[in-house]
């Protein structure tokens, strides 16, 4: 029972640090309206880009794959500390808490973005060799599509066998960090409901060159 404390405190510590929600700390900083009272509504990345171009969306992005980047750090660092073996790497774990903090920010009235920059800033240090796979898989993806939902749900829903097939590649165990991934896959799923609506319907709008969001 000894790792009990060092995870609750990894995990609590994540979901506050993902709870930070940078679009809307962005806008205050920035003195513009509320996000979520803009656009989609929704507190994140693609949504600032619609809005308000992208200077507050490049600041929004790099924002939240810190907090993320951050969490990943500390769970390490405490996990270390309390001297407790895992079965996966604490950053998986924290993960899931700055996700659930970024999508229902507790200091935010639980409205917040999408969960997929934070799963972008997890993945790069957990897994960096996927994250390039991942990224190298988006550019082609964004270009023929120009649609941000579809790439996010795209390299989401590729992120469990592209884990596999990183721990099998290294003889690691792949199980334990897979599984995590689905829980990332499933939340992103759940935060982009509307959008895949949108997107069965043809109606989810692009990102079109020359157009204010780019």
């Amino acid at each position: 029972m000894a790792f009990v404390l060092p995870v609750v405190l990894t995990s609590l510590s994540a979901y506050l640090l993902g709870s930070i929600n940078s679009a809307i700390l962005i806008c205050r900083l920035l003195r513009l309206p509320d996000i979520r009272q803009k656009g989609s509504g929704n507190a994140g990345m693609t949504n600032m880009l619609r809005v308000y171009g992208k200077k507050a969306a490049l600041l929004t992005t790099g924002g939240d794959v810190l907090k993320a980047v951050l969490a990943v750090l500390m769970a390490r660092f405490v996990i270390q500390i309390a001297d407790v073996q895992l079965l996966v790497d604490p950053g998986y774990l924290a993960g899931i808490f700055v996700m659930l903090g970024h999508i229902f920010p507790v200091f935010f009235a639980f409205k917040g973005g999408k969960g997929v920059m934070p799963a972008l800033g997890i993945i790069l240090l957990v897994n960096p060799l996927g994250f390039l796979v991942l990224l190298l898989l988006a550019v082609p993806i964004f270009l023929l599509s120009r649609t941000v939902s579809l790439v996010s749900l795209i390299c989401t829903l590729l992120l469990p066998p592209v884990t596999w097939l990183m721990a099998l590649a290294r003889h690691h165990e792949p199980y334990w960090a897979v599984g995590i991934t689905l829980i990332y896959v499933l939340l992103v799923i759940w935060s982009h409901r509307t959008n895949i609506k949108r997107l069965l319907r043809g109606e989810e709008k692009k990102i079109s060159p020359g157009s204010k969001d780019e």
